[in-house]
């Protein structure tokens, strides 16, 4: 294992101890929502949705494609590629699959990207 898998391991096991579980693009947009300290009609306006979708997102009862959580993260000044890669773990989960998604830099990509 690597030092930087070591460290993104060890990372995510404190997220999920604060978040009381696997995080979850809702749980991290929940997160962010109320370090901002803004209520769900504001946040999900910003967001370009309605209180009620943010509110399913937020409570992990409805997945987002990852073309939106890229909306999403670039909205809210945030890393595109987590909250891609938080999408898309929602949909694998949703559906059953035993996989975990996991972004790595591409060869002659000059920053993150996605690919099988």
């Amino acid at each position: 294992m690597s030092i930087e898998n070591k460290t993104n391991k060890q990372t995510m096991k404190q997220i999920e101890k604060i978040t009381g579980g696997k995080l979850t693009l809702g749980k991290l947009l929940l997160s962010i929502r109320e370090c901002d300290e803004m209520a769900q009609v504001d946040f999900a306006e910003k967001l370009g949705c309605s209180k009620q979708h943010l509110c399913d997102i937020e409570h992990d009862r409805k997945s987002i494609s990852p073309k939106l959580a890229a909306n999403y993260a670039k909205v809210l000044g945030y890393s595109q590629e987590q909250f891609v890669r938080l999408a898309l773990q929602n949909i694998v989960d949703r559906d059953g699959i035993k996989l975990v998604v996991e972004i790595r830099p591409k060869p002659g990509c000059h920053q993150a990207c996605l690919y099988a």
